[in-house]
């Protein structure tokens, strides 16, 4: 057993590089005759089946973050932080019924399009370039940041030289092709991300059990660390302030959820390609029930992890190897890569091909959505507005490029980060309730006022950093202490809504606004595949909180 690479190892992961880039410019190649469009750039000339929107959603949102991320803070917590997931699945039914008919019914590129069209062009402004930033400079870098990490502790590539790397392989078909070659080649990334990760967790189960299979470590887990398997934590938990008990269930989790999958660029750009508004739904489904699994692939790992660290036993029988890259509480996010040091030689190389399809997926559908935005948002609103096909496409390019530079010389800034799905949650977590509060005033209150949106929007920031800054002991109420993030999110959501709610009833005496969406029962009506399938994750998702509660 040892840690590094070797020949066949090599040889799995180049053809999965040779595999993704090849079908990636397959896909990109202009059809004889036809110049690539922005519909065909940004949106994949809408052609997306169900299957590929399915794939490609969970493709885009496992990332980096997840499998060493959500794998460290499986280390750090246990089974808690699978309610990202878990309820995720519930936040991916209720988009598709209530927020995808709208957003298809407008034909839209962008969300920050949709706040135009509902609100104003300098609230849609506002919002693209707080977005554009968002995802340059937390997401984008913080996925190379972990990527690259991954590969310094799998097999020795130094970290600058690994964010370079992940860069240039994102680059090298999604630049091009756009978001066609990002979402076909999703469909096999998924493929790999679920495989590879299955594997990883399978080793650890096998390995904790002593060869006795995956049920036998799983009930070893399960006996050695029970209080890893709990979902809704106490106050005397040391993660409480990350996870905040039935706050996650009724609380900031719904802020977090509800702004990722509903009104985050990179994710629902897939469903706004997609063929139809019943295919769309039906990619929501699929993915849906993915996430219902995901926690094995992601957090299972992690909690083994600890496991293992902490039994002297099965250390001895790992051998020195199992010394290197040791991860601890203080440094949990190296969970997962060190796990990946004990695969057999040919393995390696799959689960390390699985986690690079996680890192290299998201990075390509984060470069498109922050090109789109920016095309469509600020260079055809300010700086030309009669821009040919070929000038926007190219400068999708060139700004995803631009985007991809920047991240790359952050990425080495962020150091030893711990936990970094926590830190992205958290410094997400200051914008999103505002966000959030404009969107869904906006999509179902029509009395709500631009004016009134753009003063929520701008109050929304301070109110959230009060929450963050606010030092303990001015009172006993929970609006003055240092109060859990995600709770933080939900005082912020609702007092924002409260803002804007009052400004706009006095600035129209309680009319209607002009653009306020009319809302019919017809509107929402879904298929009975679709009803069906939303009621089996419901009733799944009842048992394994029933189960682990």
């Amino acid at each position: 057993m040892t840690s590094g690479f070797h020949f066949w190892d090599y040889i799995v992961f180049i053809a999965y590089a040779v595999l993704i880039l090849g079908v990636g410019l397959w896909v990109s190649r202009d059809k004889k005759g036809h110049q690539k469009n922005a519909e065909d750039y940004f949106l994949a000339s809408k052609s997306l089946p169900w299957w590929a929107i399915g794939a490609s959603l969970i493709a885009a949102n496992i990332s980096a973050e997840q499998f060493i991320g959500m794998s460290g803070s499986g280390f750090a917590s246990g089974l808690a932080i699978a309610s990202y997931e878990w309820m995720a699945a519930i936040t991916l039914i209720i988009v598709g019924k209530y927020f995808l008919p709208i957003f298809i019914d407008k034909g839209l590129y962008t969300i920050p399009e949709f706040v135009e069209k509902r609100y104003s062009t300098n609230l849609k402004t506002i919002l693209a370039v707080f977005w554009i930033a968002l995802y340059v400079f937390v997401n984008l870098t913080t996925v190379l940041y972990l990527g690259s990490l991954a590969l310094e502790t799998i097999i020795g590539i130094p970290l600058v030289y690994g964010v370079i790397g992940l860069a240039l392989f994102a680059a090298a078909y999604s630049l091009y092709g756009g978001l066609s070659a990002v979402a076909w080649t999703d469909v096999i990334q998924v493929v790999f991300l679920v495989l590879g990760g299955l594997l990883t967790t399978y080793l650890a189960l096998h390995t904790l059990s002593d060869g006795h299979g995956i049920l036998a470590g799983l009930n070893t887990v399960f006996e050695t660390v029970p209080e890893r398997f709990e979902m809704i934590l106490d106050k005397s938990n040391p993660e409480y302030k990350n996870l905040p008990g039935l706050g996650v269930l009724v609380g900031g989790m719904w802020v977090a959820n509800l702004y990722y999958w509903g009104f985050n660029q990179y994710i629902i750009q897939r469903t706004l390609a997609a063929k139809s508004l019943g295919e769309a739904q039906k990619g929501i489904l699929l993915a849906a029930f993915l996430k219902l699994v995901i926690p094995l692939i992601v957090v299972i790992p992690g909690i083994a992890a600890y496991v293992m660290v902490n039994d002297p036993e099965i250390m001895s029988r790992l051998g020195g190897v199992a010394q290197e890259n040791l991860p601890s509480l203080e440094q949990a996010d190296k969970a997962y890569p060190w796990l990946l040091q004990f695969l057999p030689t040919g393995l390696k190389g799959v689960a390390f091909a699985a986690l690079a399809a996680a890192i290299v997926s998201s990075l390509a559908s984060m470069l498109n959505s922050t090109s789109t935005i920016f095309t469509m948002d600020i260079y055809k609103q300010y700086i030309n507005k009669k821009a040919s096909d070929k000038a926007t496409v190219n400068t999708g390019r060139l700004s995803a490029f631009v985007a991809l530079v920047i991240a790359c010389i952050m990425a080495p800034l962020l150091g030893n980060l711990d936990q970094a799905f926590q830190f992205i949650q958290e410094y997400t977590g200051v914008v999103s309730p505002g966000i959030l509060a404009v969107f869904l005033l906006g999509l179902f209150w029509k009395k709500t006022t631009n004016q009134g949106a753009i003063v929520g929007a701008l109050v929304s920031i301070p109110i959230a950093m009060y929450f963050k800054v606010a030092p303990k002991g001015w009172s006993t109420s929970p609006f003055f202490v240092d109060v859990p993030f995600m709770d933080q999110m939900g005082y912020t959501l609702l007092l924002t809504m409260g803002v804007i709610a009052i400004y706009s009833y006095l600035q129209h005496k309680g009319a209607d606004d002009d653009k306020g969406i009319p809302i019919t029962k017809a509107l929402f009506k879904t298929s009975p595949l679709f009803n069906i399938g939303s009621f089996a994750v419901l009733i799944i998702l009842t048992v394994l909180y029933a189960m682990f509660w």
